[in-house]
Parts: structure tokens; C-alpha cells; sequence
């Protein structure tokens, strides 16, 4: 039984939580929170104590940690839990910085132990199916992808103006997505963003509408559109064209009810947001980390993959800023 501490009880953190305690394999042991009551409240729910950080990382029974902090202490987080010999998974991005990213990279490098990020949406099964026929020939060669993902509603400006910008907090999951889709990652990134949902957003400097182009060496082209607003729910779908045809993935809908009149034809919302959309994956993210840990199989998402996705959103940073393309060499040098 794989004994786990959750570090963050937020909204994330209960998700986690949920999925921790449901594994046969697992067992949530402590919870810790900037926020005491909240940590109290979260660990009461599943028979786990409230602890500091502090004492669940020096706790020798617990052999792995959940980070679902604050991104500001991702990485001191993630080489204070590997240092003492657990194993982490921990939600995206690595760090706000990408230069801190790195230095924590090369530090687990140097322990060996598994450190996996929390791309949750590799996980989602349709997602997954689709980079499983991709993978399979069934469409001959990837040329072009394009990534759909539109929120319901901004956040709050309170959490824009610490989340890093669109770029590293929203679309860094797309990142990700394209970069396993496609299996490598791009020469060049163009990006182009406005704040047109909230002009609060823009006066905090980031952006809540942007697309971005990737290419890659080989020729092929990902597109990835993020907005802050979608009126009708959670937009997230994918497209693939290949030589030989075309896979996609259209939104998980409210419900498959389908009304058809005279009127017209309607069909339910999509799922309001990400906590009903990826309910599946979030569940199916802790059973391939629980794998990784128990039965030392390779680690689905690795740290190294969540330093790159960093860097492609600091390449997409750079150039909606400098209304340039951004080799992503440049980037990492």
C-alpha cells in the first residue's frame, strides 16, 4: 500500500484527493495547506491528518507526495519531497520560471527517484485513443493538428496576476498535448494574443485570447486556440489530419439526448468545466503514477516533459510580446 501526503487542499487538491482514496493501491495518510481549516476539512473527509509540508516530506512511512500548491513552490517542493527519498507527483507547470524549472530538473536528476507532472489530459481516453491511431498508421503521417480549448469564464484578476499568463497556466496543457501528439517537440513557436474577454485581464499584462502556431522540423503545423470565455461551457477538442485521413475528438456533452423539430435540432452543453470533463483522467493520471511507483514501469509524463512544455510556453510568451517567431532553441540555450 503506497502511503500518500497531499500538499495543497484547494480545488485541485480535492480532486486528488478523491482520486488517492478510491486507488486499491493507495492511501492518503495527510494533507497540508497554507490554509489550515481547509486542510482539516479535506483530511477529515478521508480518515488522513492535517500536517505542515514540513512534516509530511520528513515523514519516513509516507512514500510519495501529491504537490497541488501554489505554482511559486513547485520545484522547492518537488526537491524537498526527492531529497527525502519520495516519490512526487505534482500539477503543472513546473515553476513560473523556466530557468528554475531546469535547475530543479538537473537536482531529481541527480536522486533517481520518479517525479511525474500532472498532465491530466494525456489521460483522457478519447485523447488517448487518438494518439493511439495516430501512433497505430491509421491516418498515414501527421501533418496538421489543431487543439481547441476555451474556458466557460475568466478567473478571478486575484489568480491571473499570479498564474504566469495564459500561456504557462492555460495553454500549457495544449502544449504538452501537441508535443506527445506529435512526439517531438516544435523548431518554432508564433504566437498572438489580445485580452478582449476582460480588459482587466490586459491591465494585469496577460492575455485571455490567443492562438499560437507550432512547426516543427519536418514540415507539420499544430494550431492551439485558448479562450478565457466560451458562453456555451467547456470547448475542448482536437483535430488530426494525416496523409491518409483524419482523426478527432469533439466535446464530452452534458448528455447524448439529441431533439429534433421543426424547429431545428438541439443537443445538450458541453460539461461546464475541467473538474467534470476530466473526472476520468484525473483517476486514470494517479493509477499510471501508483503503477510507476509500485512496479518501477516507466513514468507516463516525466519531469523533462514538463520543463519542455514550460519552454514552449515561454517560447509563446516572447512572441506574443515581441510579435515574432521564437525559435524554441533560443529559448533553451
Amino acid at each position: 500500500m503506497l502511503r500518500v501526503g497531499l500538499l495543497g487542499a484547494g480545488r485541485i487538491g480535492n480532486v486528488h484527493a478523491k482520486a488517492i482514496s478510491t486507488h486499491p493501491q493507495s492511501r492518503l495518510v495527510a494533507v497540508s495547506d497554507v490554509n489550515a481549516e481547509a486542510a482539516a476539512k479535506l483530511a477529515g473527509l478521508y480518515g488522513a491528518e492535517a500536517r505542515s509540508n514540513e512534516a509530511i516530506i520528513d515523514d519516513p512511512s509516507i512514500g510519495a507526495v501529491l504537490i497541488a500548491t501554489s505554482t511559486n513552490t513547485h520545484s522547492d517542493l518537488i526537491e524537498a519531497a526527492t531529497r527525502a527519498g519520495k516519490a512526487v507527483l505534482c500539477e503543472k507547470p513546473v515553476d513560473l520560471s523556466l530557468a528554475r524549472a531546469q535547475a530543479c530538473l538537473k537536482a531529481v536528476g541527480a536522486t533517481g527517484l520518479p517525479v511525474m507532472i500532472g498532465f491530466n489530459r494525456r489521460f483522457d481516453p478519447n485523447f488517448a485513443a487518438l494518439k493511439a491511431a495516430a501512433d497505430g498508421g491509421e491516418i498515414g503521417k501527421s501533418e496538421l493538428l489543431s487543439i481547441t480549448s476555451f474556458d466557460p469564464a475568466p478567473p478571478p484578476i486575484s489568480y491571473v496576476k499570479v498564474s504566469g499568463g495564459l500561456f504557462r497556466d492555460m495553454m500549457i496543457h495544449d502544449f504538452d498535448l501537441a508535443c506527445w501528439i506529435m512526439g517531438a517537440s516544435p523548431d518554432q513557436v508564433t504566437a498572438v494574443g489580445t485580452s478582449i474577454v476582460d480588459p482587466e485581464i490586459g491591465a494585469a499584462g496577460d492575455v485571455d485570447t490567443a492562438v499560437v502556431t507550432l512547426l516543427y522540423g519536418d514540415g507539420r503545423i499544430a494550431v492551439i486556440r485558448n479562450s478565457r470565455r466560451a458562453a456555451y461551457g467547456y470547448d475542448q477538442r482536437i483535430e488530426l489530419l494525416g496523409s491518409k485521413g483524419l482523426l478527432s475528438v469533439d466535446n464530452v456533452l452534458e448528455n447524448t439526448i439529441s431533439k429534433a423539430t421543426a424547429a431545428g435540432v438541439v443537443a445538450a452543453k458541453p460539461e461546464f468545466f475541467f473538474l467534470e470533463r476530466y473526472t476520468r483522467a484525473y483517476s486514470a493520471e494517479w493509477a499510471a503514477f501508483v503503477d510507476a511507483v509500485t512496479k518501477n514501469s516507466p513514468l507516463p509524463v516525466t519531469l523533462a516533459d514538463g520543463v519542455n512544455a514550460l519552454a514552449v510556453a515561454e517560447a509563446a510568451t516572447r512572441s506574443a510580446k515581441t510579435k515574432s517567431t521564437v525559435d524554441l532553441a533560443s529559448v533553451l540555450s
